[in-house]
């Protein structure tokens, strides 16, 4: 379930950041073939609809092309990109939830689409879907991208302290719905 951002991968996408910003097309390319992944699994865990998070994901893609050039501090980049990411994501929310107000339509979140062999998987997915949009966000960027609780404030635009709450709190849910599903 969980890609760690490790040191070296830190490393290399601080290396084609600078290059990205002394104009070098290629680099751009191998960060966005390294990012697209990872902000489309984001993205999807919060939307739980794949056209919706694809849509997001493309919607945030334009933005981190048009502002990298001038990101001051690359280490940053992570949590910029995700806090971007962020805000796609809240603007489709609010899109579905303005349909869904106003045609009082009977739209259904996608269903995930797993091989039956992934219980686990299953259980962990609707445990996530239990969690209340902040809270889901915050424990995907910590659990499945590796984010720091710094970077996890940065790109939610909180404080620390609202990062490690909000941490603690999608914790102690997922554990409560894990262990009634292995109740059952």
């Amino acid at each position: 379930m969980s890609m760690r951002y490790s040191d070296t991968d830190r490393i290399y996408d601080e290396l084609l950041l600078t290059r990205i910003q002394a104009g070098d097309r290629r680099a751009g390319e191998r960060l966005a073939a390294r990012w697209h992944p990872r902000l489309m699994r984001t993205a999807y865990r919060l939307l739980r609809d794949e056209e919706q998070a694809r849509v997001a994901v493309q919607e945030a893609w334009s933005g981190i092309c048009r502002g990298w050039i001038g990101l001051r501090d690359p280490s940053r980049f992570p949590a910029w990109a995700y806090k971007i990411l962020h805000r796609k994501c809240a603007d489709r929310i609010r899109k579905v939830q303005k349909y869904r107000g106003t045609y009082d339509s009977d739209v259904t979140d996608a269903e995930i689409s797993l091989p039956p062999s992934a219980e686990n998987r299953v259980s962990i997915d609707q445990a996530f879907g239990r969690l209340s949009d902040d809270h889901r966000f915050v424990a995907t960027l910590y659990f499945s991208e590796g984010l720091t609780l710094a970077e996890i404030a940065t790109a939610t635009g909180t404080a620390l302290g609202t990062a490690k709450s909000r941490l603690f709190h999608a914790r102690r849910h997922l554990k409560m719905a894990l262990s009634e599903d292995s109740d059952e």
